[in-house]
């Protein structure tokens, strides 16, 4: 036995003897990660590739053998694009978007998540995922919103920190733990005009101050890996940015996984940003700047050996990125168990009837009441409901991107549907007759669609069509005016569709599109009571038919039971307690519209128009009413390494009970730059009982209260701060103590 293939070593003797045993041609390879539908001979065997994306279930096997027949056997690491589950597998239970349960604010519900996917998804043989995305979604005409966890960055540090742990589990090695990614690093999300993976106008400070604060939170807690953003900052790629990669991540984070580009980010800055001559310089550029895996570059195995060869990379550099890949794999156990199905545990776990029902519980917590007239929950004996829209019956819109057919796995196809996906219109039906209700259907009009032809890349990637909104079909609206008029109750399900939401989807409006907008019309024109629900990747620009709504429930991307916790809502079999993890504008003139606003903007309004959104980060209604009274600080002044102690009291007014969800800001009146007007530093979620009250405590450390100031520092300035909470963001809903904070 060789000292590597010794697994009572520790790893990083074992790392420094197969190290020391491969040649540059091998390391290289290591430094590589292909989509497996190209040769796998010639990517295994001759390039001695270190990674696999996209494998499907025919040619794994294959794949496992080839590495295993190679001349040092190094197992490969097999990757997929887990998430929001295991979406791309038969069977596999598929959840809600990130978007969507991040609405849950419920940080174990993103672990729970992120468990049951590594569990079904190792069963099939992947040991790596790229997820958790981190990134914060301000303009919402970017087309990835929908796999974020919102737009506030302590927000998503605490569910992308609870999703990692549950990708990872307790410790790698176990059958059921796979590395996490935490991506796009860093800033990917602020481009311009929201065109995606366009360039980022950001300052290192800005950065600092918002984007990689819950980077840095999963980067010490342990993130297995790191994936870097397509976009460039001030003229340079993030591939080759050695002060974020090197200054900042590896050196002050202390950070020593491994970084993995995005799909062809080396090959892209030849022939698309075109800062590299070649692909030797791009290379060594890339690896200089402290890459370890080159994602779908194949011209890389060839550029970092002339590289080498011609002095521009040192192959000390390639041993650095080799180690840190070898010792994740030998982390993961691949050297004594490569993996692969495992087809007795698949049938076991895929789709079992625990994940369902995990599944069932966050899309209950994930859904969001934002407006009521009393109409909800349905509490009459009987009727007819009229369950109308695109969206009712349209599983591939409800699973969401990253799932099903939505475009990213060939070998499934753009048409496959999941079985079992419980839509609005299933899970209406399903409750209805308990309830004493019958139940119509009309669809009344289309969304998008693509039209022409797809064509590919140079970086390989399907280049998608232009996409064109289904006109208005007379037919389709009166016969879903005929069925509305005839029910008591219609529930109109509207949003967006796989086309306009995405990776390369971008989209110039965020208005309904094709005849939805002329279909809600003429249902509130009626005069009924009128439920709108929303299925979409992102939040929409409304129309004032919403004024004529009875109520209003978004429940984005829901995953495949979200149907039937829809229903459930409506016939108020569950409380309503999601709140949004993101704002609603007005117009899309208003772009971008958080909460967490930089102060002094000449003014908060346009001329036409003011900044005000539709509807808050934080907001969300329940189906009882709920009081904030008597907020108290311990102290009026504390130090700078003590923690400001406050209480409040929450009283259930109603007469159900309410999950509610206590916010708490804090702002910082006086700053010696410009600073968030207020900023979310914790939040609770409390349980209470038609008629009773509860008092809840926050202890908040004052090193939470900080700024980054001109020299790029975070630092606590001593002053005057407000403490504010509530059930949203808006300062008219937020009681407020005074603080100050003293040397």
């Amino acid at each position: 036995m060789l000292a590597y293939q010794d697994s009572s070593l520790a790893t990083a003797d074992r790392v420094a003897d197969l190290l020391a045993r491969m040649t540059l041609a091998e390391k290289v390879g290591q430094c590589m990660q292909l989509d497996a539908q190209g040769d796998l001979d010639d990517i295994v065997t001759r390039q001695n590739v270190g990674s696999l994306l996209h494998i499907p279930p025919d040619r794994m096997g294959l794949a496992i053998e080839l590495a295993a027949a190679t001349r040092l056997g190094i197992p490969l690491l097999l990757a997929d694009d887990c998430i929001h589950g295991h979406s791309f597998w038969p069977g596999a239970t598929i959840f809600g978007t990130q978007l969507a349960v991040a609405c849950s604010w419920r940080p174990e519900n993103a672990r729970r998540m992120a468990r049951i996917t590594a569990v079904e998804a190792t069963s099939t043989g992947f040991k790596w995922t790229f997820s958790p995305v981190l990134c914060i979604a301000r303009d919402l005409r970017w087309g990835r919103v929908d796999e974020t966890f919102g737009e506030d960055p302590y927000l998503i540090g605490e569910l992308a920190s609870a999703m990692v742990a549950g990708y990872q589990g307790s410790e790698l090695r176990d059958d059921t733990s796979m590395l996490a990614t935490a991506k796009h690093f860093a800033g990917y999300s602020e481009t311009q005009g929201g065109r995606d993976a366009s360039e980022a106008d950001i300052s290192r400070r800005k950065l600092l101050s918002w984007f990689t604060p819950p980077f840095e939170r999963v980067a010490r807690e342990g993130a297995g890996t790191f994936m870097l953003g397509y976009e460039a900052i001030d003229g340079q790629p993030i591939t080759v940015n050695r002060w974020l990669l090197g200054d900042v991540l590896r050196g002050e984070w202390g950070y020593a996984g491994v970084l993995v580009t995005d799909w062809d980010n080396v090959g892209r800055m030849v022939w698309e940003q075109k800062i590299c001559a070649d692909y030797t310089e791009a290379a060594a550029r890339a690896m200089d700047a402290g890459n370890d895996m080159t994602m779908t570059t194949p011209q890389f195995y060839d550029g970092a050996q002339e590289a080498v060869r011609k002095g521009l990379l040192s192959e000390s550099t390639i041993d650095a990125a080799v180690s840190r890949i070898l010792a994740c794999k030998f982390e993961l156990g691949l050297f004594e168990n490569p993996g692969g199905p495992d087809l007795e545990r698949q049938r076991e776990v895929i789709g079992c009837d625990e994940h369902r029902q995990t599944n069932l519980e966050i899309a209950r917590e994930s859904l969001v009441l934002l407006t009521n007239d009393g109409t909800l929950p349905i509490t009459a004996p009987s009727g007819t409901i009229a369950v109308i829209g695109p969206n009712a019956d349209d599983p591939a819109t409800q699973l969401g991107d990253w799932a099903g057919g939505s475009g990213q796995c060939s070998w499934l196809g753009l048409d496959y549907i999941p079985e079992g996906v419980v839509t609005v219109l299933d899970g209406v039906r399903q409750l209805a007759a308990g309830h004493g209700w019958t139940v119509t259907h009309a669809t009344g009009c289309g969304i998008a669609t693509q039209t022409g032809s797809w064509g590919i890349g140079e970086d390989g990637q399907p280049q998608y069509p232009v996409i064109t909104p289904v006109a208005p079909d007379e037919g389709q609206l009166a016969e879903a005016v005929t069925v509305a008029s005839a029910a008591d109750v219609v529930v109109l399900v509207l949003g967006d569709n796989v086309f306009l939401t995405g990776e390369g989807r971008s989209t110039a409006t965020l208005e309904l599109q094709g005849g939805q907008r002329e279909l809600w019309r003429r249902i509130v024109d009626l005069g009924k009571r009128v439920v709108v629900v929303l299925i979409n990747g992102k939040p929409l620009v409304l129309p004032p038919e919403l004024a004529a709504t009875s109520a209003l429930i978004e429940a984005f991307n829901p995953g495949d039971v979200g149907g039937q916790a829809i229903a459930e809502l409506i016939f108020g079999d569950i409380e309503p307690s999601g709140r949004l993890p993101i704002s609603f504008p007005v117009h899309s003139g208003q772009q971008p519209t958080y909460y967490n606003q930089i102060r002094g903007q000449h003014g908060n309004r346009y001329a036409d128009l003011t900044q005000e959104p539709a509807f808050a980060f934080g907001q969300g209604l329940s189906y009882s009413s709920v009081e904030y009274t008597d907020l108290r600080l311990d102290a009026a002044t504390v130090g700078v390494d003590g923690s400001v102690r406050a209480s409040v009291t929450i009283e259930n007014t109603g007469d159900r009970p309410v999950t509610e969800t206590l916010q708490w800001y804090v702002r910082d009146l006086v700053t010696s730059v410009t600073w968030a007007d207020k900023e979310l530093k914790g939040f609770q979620k409390v349980t209470v009982e038609p008629g009773e009250s509860t008092r809840v405590s926050l202890d908040l450390p004052v090193s939470e209260c900080s700024i980054v100031d001109a020299n790029t520092k975070r630092v606590v300035e001593p002053g005057d701060f407000e403490l504010l909470v509530g059930p949203d963001s808006r300062d008219s809903s937020l009681l407020s103590a005074r603080f100050a904070v003293v040397p």
